[in-house]
């Protein structure tokens, strides 16, 4: 959990000493507020109290998705599903194209601000690869807490994305652009589509996964953006432990995922 800013502190009733400060942490790909509450009794030594606040989540609260597309390597024809204010596009394309499909035109243009043209000035070996290369080591250091997704079949980008990784920077690499994680539990409508879904974010954060029955389902809660019923949530942890992902004991979890 990582400290988005400093502390807000807001002090009430100065004669007992009572502050209240407000700290926003980054937990996955959202915001969390906790409170840290001091209010020692005079002579006594201070005591700090940390909860997580109820908020409801909304569109502000999620990291930025980058959305860097190989055209040289694959051309889409839309960009259906990036209409949402927590997506931006980097369309990188080569040196000797010289067209672009109207859909595709219009749909960027859509996108306003949050949309770019990368053209690559020369021919080279790999020319477009190491454009976005440089454009993901540029970002990161403009937000690093954001979320970068490469767009192509071309494998050689493995190896940068694993050391990427390494290094805690979250990107992955999708073959198309319906294969973006975000968007396919977005799209997804039936419970083995939602429980592909989890599974395949899971599987992403390695050996991070949550480790409790309650910090499971906030995290599948909070993948599906909140949208879930209970009913719904109880069921897909239900349909998991059915086909033998996940084991509880107690309110303890451990994964079978592989």
């Amino acid at each position: 959990m990582t400290i988005l800013r400093n502390p807000h502190k807001v002090i009430h009733q100065p004669e007992y000493m009572i502050t209240i400060s407000l700290q926003f942490h980054k937990l996955d790909s959202l915001q969390w507020p906790i409170a840290i509450v001091d209010y020692p009794a005079r002579g006594q030594a201070p005591e700090i109290f940390a909860m997580r606040l109820n908020f409801s989540i909304s569109e502000e609260t999620l990291r930025t998705n980058y959305i860097l597309i190989d055209y040289e390597n694959i051309q889409p024809e839309t960009l259906l599903g990036l209409e949402a204010d927590h997506f931006k596009v980097v369309l990188f394309v080569g040196a000797n194209q010289t067209k672009l499909p109207y859909e595709l035109v219009s749909a960027m243009q859509n996108l306003g601000a949050r949309a770019e043209y990368v053209k690559i000035g020369g021919n080279g070996s790999n020319a477009l690869d190491f454009h976005i290369a440089f454009y993901i080591g540029h970002l990161t250091v403009q937000d690093p807490g954001g979320y970068f997704h490469i767009i192509s079949k071309d494998t050689g980008f493995d190896p940068l994305i694993q050391h990427l990784k390494r290094k805690k920077v979250a990107v992955a690499r999708s073959k198309t652009m319906e294969d973006i994680l975000l968007l396919k539990t977005a799209n997804s409508k039936s419970t083995p589509e939602k429980v592909a879904a989890v599974v395949a974010d899971l599987k992403q954060r390695g050996t991070s996964k949550p480790n409790t029955v309650k910090t499971l389902s906030n995290t599948i809660n909070s993948l599906f953006q909140k949208q879930l019923g209970e009913d719904e949530l109880t069921s897909l942890l239900a349909e998991l432990q059915t086909q033998g992902l996940i084991v509880l004991n107690k309110n303890k979890v451990s994964y079978a995922l592989s």
